[in-house]
């Protein structure tokens, strides 16, 4: 596929009157997957089908067993982002996950439901490995709808969560340290620059610098739910939160129409509230993987900061969503198709069991 310059990028919206006009989009597959009527599904970022923390099943394999057994989707999807947050290999959310600045695990993390009006978010929450399950008990039993920091862990405590001084592991410690050394002693105080010389030698995976694991799981009956739950940025700001437990941002449900979540760089999602605006393209009748296109080429034409643009003028992140309308037709959609040389996936769990599939992307690889 040819190489697609910021200023082609950048003329497919010029002159759009919404996201809707964008041009046609480049793609790794022709094809419009659709998941069958009538039956579960569970569609996931690609964590979702790589970690099982020692037990049989993965998120994915989790959620959808779940469903057939009845269960709310809700709490399907909960339960299977739980494998992923209690396992330390996944270092990108709750258990072992990447710890800021300040060498502390905060996990953000959000649910909604799309058949009743259930949502929340927690951010910056200490010491619980659930971050999901705590935003569950957040959109049943108070009527908030995001709780942060000290807030969210006493809330926590007060519904019987575990708390715990420390959710490092020695691996996630030993991260942190590496990254503390290299900012002080070679980067002059630049954690950025830390973080990215750790990527560039291969001790960080770029398309896990942010973190994060989405989960949609929809029941027999059709009713659909989503959560999304992350340690956030590698070794960032002491309170920083992204957008992983922003309604619209990290995630969006709409019973009627479909639901969308996200992982990667969560400021360039937050800006554009990019989770909503993608189920308003499928409530227009876009197919997901369109919907998913249309999105990614507003966020380049937003993306104006110099610090986040490579020498080509072209973002300099990974971000993805994962998309899933009400008739069942469901994405992953990429802004890269490769990223740092690793590429771009995500998963699914239906009566034939789970899998991983390639993205569909806007542009084919970050790198020339």
């Amino acid at each position: 596929m040819a190489e697609w310059t910021r200023r082609e990028l950048l003329a497919g919206v010029a002159g759009a009157a919404a996201v809707g006009a964008a041009a046609p989009s480049a793609s790794a597959s022709s094809s419009k997957r659709r998941a069958s009527r009538g039956r579960p599904f569970v569609l996931a970022s690609a964590n979702g089908a790589r970690f099982r923390n020692g037990g049989p099943r993965t998120a994915v394999e989790e959620a959808y067993a779940r469903l057939v057994a009845g269960e709310d989707p809700l709490d399907a999807a909960v339960a299977g982002v739980a494998i992923n947050e209690l396992d330390p290999a996944d270092d990108s959310v709750g258990y072992g996950g990447t710890p800021n600045a300040d060498g502390v695990v905060q996990l953000d993390a959000a649910v909604m439901h799309g058949g009743r009006q259930e949502a929340a978010g927690v951010a910056a929450l200490e010491g619980v490995r659930t971050a999901a399950a705590v935003a569950r008990a957040v959109a049943r039993e108070s009527q908030d709808l995001l709780l942060v920091g000290a807030g969210a862990q006493a809330f926590a405590r007060e519904r019987g969560f575990a708390v715990e001084l420390d959710l490092n592991t020695d691996a996630s410690r030993r991260r942190w340290q590496e990254w503390r050394r290299r900012r002080d002693a070679e980067h002059a105080g630049d954690g950025d620059a830390a973080r990215q010389a750790m990527v560039a030698r291969g001790e960080l995976d770029p398309l896990h610098v942010g973190g994060t694991i989405h989960l949609a799981a929809r029941a027999a009956d059709g009713t659909l739910a989503a959560t999304t739950t992350t340690a956030g940025l590698a070794f960032k700001h002491p309170g920083r939160v992204g957008d992983s437990p922003v309604l619209g941002a990290g995630l969006y449900v709409d019973g009627a129409t479909g639901a969308a979540g996200s992982t990667g760089l969560g400021e360039a999602n937050l800006y554009g509230l990019s989770c909503f605006l993608l189920v308003e393209e499928l409530r227009r009748g876009r197919h997901p993987k369109d919907a998913g296109i249309a999105v990614l080429r507003r966020i380049v034409a937003e993306t104006r900061d110099p610090r986040r643009l490579d020498a080509r003028g072209r973002p300099n992140f990974a971000l993805a969503f994962y998309a899933l309308a009400s008739d069942g037709a469901f994405a992953g959609i990429s802004l890269y198709g490769k990223f740092e040389g690793y590429a771009a996936r995500f998963a699914i769990c239906d009566e034939n069991g789970a899998e991983e599939r390639d993205c569909d992307y806007l542009i084919a690889e970050s790198r020339a």
